[in-house]
């Protein structure tokens, strides 16, 4: 069976948190492990998912694009959220580096995708914010990260090429903050690795962008046997139920 569903921006990260919260790495982290939730947008519908509870969405995020690279006006009022052994634990940067080992899962959104799977984080902070946090260390002790990131995000030129011209000491004119871009790997989760996690279906990006409710949206294709589809479908519907969650940038 095939079907076509749009996507709006808050139905694909809800979309996404779900098919995080059933990746099998996770699982096994929040089982036996540790698993960090940085701070972002996606990551809150994700905080939220693990959480089995609403959270306060507009205050888990920190670098925002509205008509600017922004800050979220509310940062600093939530912390990354770390679950040990799927209990949630208070917020020590410390201990919880100490701690990090195989097994455990870093979560950490992007900014960008492109053709070969490569994530960009776009990077104010002059010592790289989170990615400075988390990524070396999470890298040297073979910690798991899991990227959510929506197709809307997908780019034509490598990230790769990115890093070599971008840096905040390099641009001279920007609106907003002026960034670098950090090229990101791990296990890359989009719409299309969510609704093969959680209903068995291959799914294709067909295309992008809309007009009035479409804006930022994603369109796909989705095939499979018609019993995982039609649930697939309807999993997307309800989700495009639910309200958007606002977060706003710093003026």
């Amino acid at each position: 069976m095939k079907a076509t569903a749009i996507l709006n921006s808050t139905t694909a990260k809800r979309l996404i948190a779900q098919g995080v919260a059933a990746h099998p790495l996770v699982l096994a982290a929040l089982s036996q492990g540790t698993v960090i939730v940085t701070l972002g947008t996606t990551n809150g519908y994700v905080a939220s998912e693990l959480l089995g509870e609403p959270i306060d969405q507009g205050a888990f995020a920190a670098g925002v694009i509205d008509d600017r690279w922004n800050i979220n006006a509310r940062l600093g009022e939530l912390t990354d959220l770390v679950l040990k052994h799927g209990e949630q634990v208070p917020f020590d940067e410390k201990e919880v580096l100490g701690s990090l080992t195989a097994g455990d899962v870093v979560i950490k959104g992007g900014n960008a995708l492109d053709p070969i799977g490569t994530v960009g984080v776009l990077m104010a902070a002059a010592t790289g914010g989170t990615i400075g946090r988390y990524i070396p260390t999470a890298q040297a002790r073979g910690v798991d990260i899991v990227i959510p990131i929506s197709l809307a995000k997908s780019i034509h030129t490598p990230i790769a090429e990115l890093t070599l011209e971008m840096g905040s000491r390099k641009i001279e004119l920007t609106m907003g903050i002026p960034c670098g871009i950090y090229p990101l790997t791990g296990h890359v989760i989009t719409e299309i690795e969510s609704l093969a996690l959680l209903f068995d279906v291959h799914a294709s990006h067909v295309c992008s962008g809309g007009i009035g409710i479409g804006q930022g949206s994603i369109s796909l294709l989705i095939e499979g046997e018609e019993a995982q589809v039609k649930a697939a479908f309807a999993r997307i519907e309800a989700l495009s139920q639910l309200p958007e969650i606002p977060v706003e940038g710093r003026r």
